[in-house]
């Protein structure tokens, strides 16, 4: 991968403008299904997997080397999301800096449903 990746608080993150290629990464936004559909839109591709069991069964269903963003609101639930999935072994994993307002604001598309 030809991103650049930074620790921010110990999380590995891309900035929205290495995150804007989305090209070679799984997209796991987890956010709650009122706000995926709401204004700020998902990044199309995404999928909805909320934190807690339905993020946790998600993972069980991945390889562990895939390349992951994860995606929420403003990057706080999304760096969560990425350490839980280093605690669970995955080793391609990146959170969002920004998340979709960071995304929104750079004019990024969005898709909604």
């Amino acid at each position: 991968m030809t991103k650049k990746s930074f620790l921010k608080d110990g999380v590995p993150t891309l900035s929205i403008g290495d995150a804007s290629d989305v090209s070679g990464f799984i997209l796991v936004d987890v956010r709650r299904t009122e706000e995926f559909n709401a204004e700020l839109g998902h990044i199309k591709g995404a999928v909805l997997k909320t934190l807690g069991p339905d993020l946790e069964n998600y993972l069980e269903t991945l390889d562990r080397q895939n390349n992951i963003l994860f995606i929420c609101r403003s990057g706080v639930r999304s760096a969560s999301a990425t350490l839980q999935a280093i605690n669970n072994g995955f080793t391609n994993v990146f959170n969002m800096e920004g998340g979709m307002l960071g995304w929104n604001q750079k004019g990024f598309d969005t898709a909604q449903n």
